[in-house]
């Protein structure tokens, strides 16, 4: 994984550099406030200028995806948890930007990185999300109060991640048992010796084929292994198929970015396997009746392509007791998934609570 900070930009009015403002979408000055609102946004459900690429022809030749980053670049891995944090302007890292260890040293750049032609701007700003982690906090009933107490939203950070979208068409045949339930009047004779009559259902087994024709568009597959990838999962979907805008300097200038670590032919093979267990359970969908089993799905995919592109997260890591934690909330969307640690005496007490009401009820009931 890389960080990557873009170069620099100076304010007109102060020579600050300027970033891009999540709350006014547009190139901002942090220290005078001044607004250069250069940046165009292509409206939404018009994704003019981002094109998907042929995925064949770039497992044959991940070269010919390239698109330069611009400036020359320096990286730092992380020894505690891999990271590898690029950067420019001559910028020196302190800690890395994902687990905040000082253990850093120098890494030899990567020449042949496909780079992202599209992204999703950051559009939560921090100050809504710091509103939505302390709420977050304190609806963890059973997080420490040391937890809740801490302001450890100091460590958020602004982050666009890697992620691959994968397109396919598939054609699928499937064949399967389609079960269909009915119900026979059965004697019966319970444990007092009274009789009686009760419906029992069973399954008529048929046999059942089909075929299914279904295209899947921008199927998810994050290049980030920093970034905990079931939280990732959690905070997704990333609207890539409506919002994306064509990749610009200006959106992610004074922000990190993170350059992939899994490259395009391991998410490809993630997404094949994702794309078959989707495809498996549309055929499954279309078996008739009321159960079914022994599926069988023959699936061929084509009209595969694939695009890099960034997506916005804000980031909180922290280090509670002897073990490492993330939270991680949607910069698009504003979702939140994060780990906690859990009080294990709140939990002894809560435990206690409903004991001790169990007891109270039930000596209630026996008067």
């Amino acid at each position: 994984m890389s960080g990557e900070t873009v170069g620099r930009r100076p304010c007109p009015e102060c020579g600050a550099q300027l970033r891009w403002n999540p709350a006014r979408q547009a190139l901002a000055c942090d220290y005078c406030g001044t607004v250069v609102p250069d940046t165009v946004l292509t409206p939404e459900g018009q994704q003019a200028g981002i094109e998907e690429h042929d995925l064949l022809a770039a497992l044959r030749d991940a070269g010919s995806s390239e698109r330069d980053w611009g400036p020359a670049r320096r990286e730092v891995r992380c020894e505690s948890c891999h990271a590898v944090s690029v950067f420019v302007d001559g910028r020196v890292a302190q800690q890395c930007e994902f687990c905040g260890s000082p253990s850093i040293l120098a890494h030899e750049a990567h020449r042949d990185a496909i780079t992202p032609q599209s992204l999703l701007p950051i559009k939560i700003d921090e100050s809504t999300v710091r509103d939505s982690l302390r709420q977050w906090y304190g609806s963890r009933w059973f997080a420490p109060d040391r937890l809740k107490k801490a302001a450890l939203t100091d460590t958020l950070h602004g982050i666009y991640l890697p992620y691959w979208t994968f397109d396919a068409r598939v054609h699928a045949r499937w064949r399967a048992e389609a079960g269909h339930y009915y119900y026979v009047a059965e004697q019966y004779t319970d444990s007092k010796g009274r009789r009686g009559t009760r419906q029992v259902r069973h399954v008529r087994w048929e046999p059942a084929a089909g075929e299914l024709t279904h295209f899947f568009d921008d199927d998810l597959v994050p290049g980030s292994v920093g970034v905990n990838p079931a939280l990732l999962r959690q905070i997704e979907p990333f609207p890539t198929t409506t919002d994306l805008q064509p990749y610009s300097a200006e959106f992610v200038r004074g922000w990190a970015v993170e350059r992939y670590q899994v490259d395009l032919g391991a998410a490809a093979g993630a997404s094949q396997q994702n794309l078959q267990r989707r495809t498996e359970a549309l055929c499954s969908a279309q078996v008739p009746g009321d159960t079914q089993r022994n599926l069988q799905v023959d699936a061929r995919f084509d009209e595969r392509r694939f695009k890099h592109v960034l997506v916005p997260v804000w980031l909180v890591s922290y280090t509670f007791g002897s073990r490492h934690y993330q939270i991680v909330v949607n910069a698009y969307t504003g979702k939140i998934a994060g780990q906690r640690p859990i009080s294990w005496v709140k939990v002894a007490l809560a435990v206690v609570a409903v004991l001790v009401l169990v007891v109270v009820f039930a000596s209630l009931g026996g008067r």
